[in-house]
C-alpha cells in the first residue's frame, strides 16, 4: 500500500505562503508590464497541462472562462500550433510558456527568444516568463503531493475564485 503524500502546503505553510505571495506579486507585474487577464490565464493554464498537473488545470480552465476565453480556445489550447483561433501575441505567449516549462530542454533557444520578442514588447515579455515560472513552481507543489481533483456535479464548470 502507497505512504499518503505530504501535502508540501500544509507541512510547511510559511515556504507555501511565500510561493502564494512570490505568485501575486507576479501576476501583478504582469498586468502592470501589458499582460491581460486573458492572456495571463491561457499561460498559466497552458503550462499547467503540458505539465499534466491537473489541479491547476482546473483551477485556471475556471479562471480563464471568467477572464474571457471562451470553450472553444479551452478545447484549442493543447493544439495551439495549429489552430487558428489564437491571437499572433497569444501565440507568441504560449511559445515562450512551453519553453520555460522545458527549459531543461537546453534553455530559451535563440530562434524562440527571436520570434516572441518580434512580437511581445520587453514588458511582455517579461511578464510572461514570471508567469510561465511561477506557475511551473506551483505545478511542482501541487503534482508532488497528488492534490485531488474530484469530478464536479454535472460536469459544470465552477465559478473562478481568487487563490
Amino acid at each position: 500500500m502507497a505512504q499518503p503524500r505530504v501535502h508540501l502546503s500544509k507541512s510547511e505553510p510559511t515556504a507555501y505562503k511565500a510561493l502564494d505571495a512570490f505568485s501575486r506579486e507576479v501576476g501583478r507585474i504582469a498586468k502592470e508590464n501589458g499582460v491581460d487577464d486573458r492572456l495571463k490565464e491561457l499561460v498559466l493554464l497552458h503550462c499547467s497541462q503540458l505539465n499534466s498537473c491537473a489541479y491547476c488545470t482546473r483551477i485556471h480552465s475556471d479562471r480563464g472562462l471568467a477572464a474571457g476565453i471562451g470553450y472553444d480556445d479551452l478545447a484549442q489550447l493543447p493544439v495551439w500550433r495549429e489552430s487558428g483561433v489564437f491571437t499572433e501575441r497569444e501565440r507568441a505567449a504560449l511559445e515562450l510558456a512551453e519553453a520555460y516549462t522545458f527549459i531543461h530542454r537546453g534553455g530559451i533557444p535563440d530562434d524562440v527568444y527571436d520570434r516572441v520578442g518580434a512580437v511581445l514588447s520587453e514588458k511582455e515579455y517579461l511578464g510572461v516568463s514570471w508567469l510561465a515560472i511561477s506557475i511551473n513552481a506551483f505545478n511542482r507543489v501541487v503534482i508532488a503531493g497528488r492534490y485531488p481533483v474530484p469530478p464536479r456535479e454535472g460536469g459544470a464548470a465552477a465559478p473562478a475564485t481568487q487563490a
